[in-house]
């Protein structure tokens, strides 16, 4: 059995449609894909119907909510939601309108910068997704200010970039939340460079963290071997996957690029009370 728990559409800031996205994990022999946008739901409905045609693929239904630390951020993805839940969609509508304000300070910034983009590109770039700050670095990447995403992060839109600009969000705590009253699983993503990472952990649990991402995009093996003893100690189940966004970039880890272990994953569905 081969998953991938973290993958990206056009419901936020990843490439692919989700019909592509369900298509191209058959193509890729995935048997499990979970659809986990930024602040976004939208994505899901169109994966589960695009799956129903493919037997051989089962699709979770997720998210990925980014949440606000002082000194950076933390992302906490819902699995098995309830992706029609009122208050869930009510609140990631509200962040994602929130989107919309930071981009064009960030434009705006960038201008006073010497490097013009056009607002009518990034919304074209978002689609009906949520705009996000890719949508902006492949609008730089256009203009030739750039050679790559990651510069425009490094140098520009990063958190300590002059152009950063903050946005609304929730609390770790307050998303962890969310996801468990929209009958879901939440799960850290990407802990390993989380700042106080042994004091924040106890507060999500309190509020019904279940799980932590172990396999994730370049963690080395004595890195996973961390988390996984972290996963342990606190009894949490360990999930895993490639952040895949179809951004066709060299240094993007592709779909089902990651290994997740077939037990870690038989453990999500269990404590879902799913079956595979």
């Amino acid at each position: 059995m081969r998953a991938d728990l973290h993958v990206h559409t056009t419901a936020s800031d990843g490439r692919l449609v989700p019909e592509d996205i369900v298509r191209l994990a058959i193509k890729t022999g995935l048997n499990v894909i979970a659809i986990t946008d930024h602040d976004s739901v939208d994505g899901v409905a169109l994966a589960l119907k695009a799956a129903k045609a493919f037997p051989s693929v089962t699709v979770i239904p997720g998210v990925e909510i980014n949440t606000d630390v002082p000194h950076g951020e933390v992302h906490i993805l819902g699995y098995f939601i309830n992706h029609t839940d009122s208050k869930l969609r009510s609140t990631l509508y509200r962040l994602r309108a929130s989107r919309k304000g930071r981009a064009i300070t960030m434009i705006r910034k960038l201008k006073a910068l010497g490097m013009k983009i056009e607002w009518q590109r990034v919304q074209e770039l978002a689609g009906s997704g949520s705009i996000c700050r890719p949508h902006i670095a492949q609008a730089l990447l256009e203009k030739g200010y750039i050679t790559s995403f990651q510069e425009a992060f490094a140098k520009y839109i990063g958190r300590e970039g002059p152009a950063y600009v903050e946005r609304e969000k929730v609390t770790p705590v307050e998303a962890v939340k969310l996801v468990a009253e929209a009958n879901g699983l939440p799960v850290l993503a990407h802990p390993a460079n989380i700042d106080a990472l042994d004091q924040l952990l106890p507060q999500l649990i309190n509020a019904g963290l279940v799980g932590i991402e172990v396999w994730y995009n370049n963690y080395f093996p004595e890195t996973i071997d961390r988390i996984k003893a972290i996963a342990s100690e606190h009894r949490l189940i360990a999930t895993g996957g490639s952040d895949y966004h179809g951004f066709g970039d060299d240094t993007e880890t592709l779909l089902g690029g990651i290994a997740v272990p077939p037990w870690a994953v038989e453990q999500l569905f269990t404590l879902a009370g799913k079956s595979l």
